[in-house]
């Protein structure tokens, strides 16, 4: 299973959603999201990292003075089960690993995309996944 979600923000917050068929190999080709229950959870979870990376970028250029256009923010889940799951009944931990590349559009300085790329790492659902979160069921 692979999952890739592509937003694109510009500087009025007007943003765009694309996504990876799910079910093809091949996620280089994406296409426009038209409504969110088109989404599979884990491309609801790459929508939600990105479009809240897009929104940390352009509120943090707007308040600084930084000339941001827009922002694209790629993202990539990837997990091969039977991969993971070669030896199941000795290890049953998995590495989940979210591809994140982030792109600027704008007439930006060497210094000013160093910020930002700085910045991308306050987004709140990252460090939430980074972090990890408990889950209380009753």
């Amino acid at each position: 299973m692979a999952e890739r979600v592509v937003v694109y923000q510009d500087k009025t917050y007007r943003t765009d959603f694309r996504a990876a068929d799910p079910a093809e190999d091949d996620t280089s080709v994406v296409e426009p999201v038209m409504h969110l229950h088109n989404l599979t959870p884990y491309g609801m979870l790459l929508a939600s990292l990105g479009a809240c990376t897009a929104i940390v970028l352009n509120t943090y250029a707007h308040n600084h003075g930084i000339p941001l256009r827009g922002v694209t923010v790629d993202t990539s889940f990837a997990r091969v089960f039977a991969d993971d799951c070669e030896d199941c009944e000795i290890d049953d931990t998995y590495e989940e690993v979210i591809n994140e590349k982030v792109d600027f559009e704008g007439d930006l300085d060497e210094s000013q995309l160093r910020r930002l790329h700085r910045v991308a790492k306050a987004c709140s659902i990252r460090r939430l996944l980074e972090n990890g979160i408990r889950v209380i069921s009753d």
